[in-house]
């Protein structure tokens, strides 16, 4: 790179040779904005995310972390954290700072003996369910599998197992962390017990996670899933029965409605592709007999336009929606936990559904509870856990010059719908502008007061800021 100062968010001089000491200390890449791979690295999933960092370092090893995690303290710097760079809120990037973008650092060690595995904090779902489907074991994992282990995890996790097995965050057993201070700990239930307690739920706030170890599950290689399609002027009828059909589900059944645009794929016939849908996309964690005898009361209640649901390779469930999320799609997302889905509600949605701007736009209403709800409240910072449905629309589009109309379209039906909401928010859900009161509402008071002391202690300056941020006081 030409010598020459870089500009950090503090607008603090970067002298080159701070620059040259930091590419020296590492074993991984220091990607600066000179260098061919910079515009390539500084991307997030997000497309509406244009940022540009002053450094972007990927790691190779923990010591690598620790080096960026200190310079970064040392210089001032803005820090931004990143795992898989999926997060809708783009805080896997920033203007002038430093990435710290984990992308190199994959490995995972799978020990079927006792059913655990640890992971690094590069993986994606689809990555690591790779791994441990080679010993037809799992853990719950997102819903699109270019998603980032580690964001999704430290935010709760919410997937397909999530009713039989519970979160991610659930199946966490410990944590390898790099503090503030540069610091490596261990967290776990006999290990710096508070720090534990605070990642699982807490989001980025108190370190950089460098890998992960789980609690993993007999599950696959083939489980019942998929999705059944119907016309949008059924989902008033259909979500009645789902409604009824919900309480009396196993909790291997993990189930959610989607609105939605039928695709231009090869199972939708041709005279429903680009009509407006409501499907019930579902996977069961059990035999697949007793899975096709849960659903049976739906299918005979309504048929469905088009089936999909079968055996399916559990890897290939869990990319069932990637096509609908490619890198760089523009998304904005708002999201509101539901005690119930009553016919007002429903009739605004279908109402909004009809008119979505997008066709990659969608409206998620995943069914919780199950062993979910079999945690205790205060167990995990992870809150409402007493919540039966979370809603969560999804705004996507291609086009920037598509902003405004599909920005307006989600806040219109967010604003629509908050009165039958039951109060908090999930973290992985969230914008990055939603404001400290919807944080506080994602944890409630007292757990929100626990973070902020832990926060204190774990990083009293803030450093790890960029995030849905608990601030330290």
């Amino acid at each position: 790179m030409a010598n020459q100062n870089i500009r950090s968010a503090s607008k603090t001089e970067l002298k080159e040779p701070a620059v040259r000491a930091l590419k020296s200390k590492l074993y991984g890449l220091l990607i600066q904005p000179a260098e061919s791979e910079y515009d390539t690295a500084r991307k997030v999933w997000n497309g509406m995310i244009d940022k540009r960092p002053a450094l972007i370092v990927q790691p190779i090893d923990e010591q690598d972390v620790v080096t960026a995690v200190n310079f970064a303290r040392e210089q001032g710097l803005l820090l931004a954290v990143r795992g898989g760079g999926h997060n809708v809120a783009g805080f896997g990037t920033c203007d002038d700072g430093l990435v710290i973008d984990l992308s190199r650092m994959k490995e995972i060690d799978v020990r079927p003996k006792d059913q655990t595995v640890r992971a690094q904090g590069g993986l994606t779902w689809a990555e690591f369910d790779r791994a441990t489907q080679v010993y037809g074991l799992a853990t719950t994992g997102g819903l699109v599998s270019s998603t980032g282990m580690a964001g999704f995890t430290l935010g709760g996790g919410i997937g397909w197992l999530m009713r039989k097995y519970g979160l991610a965050a659930d199946n966490l057993l410990s944590a390898d962390v790099v503090t503030a201070q540069g610091q490596r700990l261990k967290a776990s239930r006999y290990e710096n017990a508070d720090l534990f307690w605070g990642l699982r739920g807490g989001g980025g706030n108190f370190g950089v996670v460098t890998s992960f170890e789980f609690q993993l599950h007999p599950l696959g290689p083939s489980v019942l899933g998929g999705a059944l399609f119907y016309p949008l002027a059924q989902a008033g009828e259909l979500l009645s029965f789902y409604r009824q059909w919900g309480q009396s589900l196993p909790d291997e059944l993990t189930s959610m409605a989607a609105f939605l645009t039928a695709p231009p794929e090869p199972f939708v016939p041709k005279a429903l592709v680009g009509s407006k849908m409501i499907a019930i996309a579902l996977c069961f964690a059990g035999q697949v007999e007793q899975g096709q005898a849960a659903l049976q009361p739906l299918r005979a209640a309504i048929p469905a336009a088009i089936d999909l649901v079968g055996p399916i390779p559990y890897t290939s469930l869990q990319k069932m929606f990637d096509a609908s999320a490619p890198r760089g799609i523009r998304s904005y997302w708002k999201s509101e936990y539901l005690a119930d889905i009553p016919d007002d509600f429903v009739k605004v949605l279908v109402e909004y559904a009809g008119k979505a701007p997008s066709p990659f736009t969608a409206v998620h209403l995943q069914h919780l509870g199950g062993a979910i709800q079999h945690k205790a409240a205060d167990e995990t910072a992870f809150t409402h856990r007493d919540a039966h449905f979370v809603l969560n629309i999804i705004g996507e589009w291609m086009e920037a010059g598509q902003d405004s109309e599909n920005i307006a379209w989600v806040r219109g039906l967010w604003q629509a719908v908050k009165s039958y909401a039951s109060g908090g928010v999930y973290l992985n859900f969230m914008d990055n502008n939603e404001g400290e009161a919807r944080i506080r509402a994602a944890y409630g008071e007292t757990k929100f007061a626990r973070l902020v002391e832990l926060k204190k202690k774990y990083d009293p300056g803030n450093l790890f800021r960029l995030n849905q941020n608990i601030p330290p006081g």
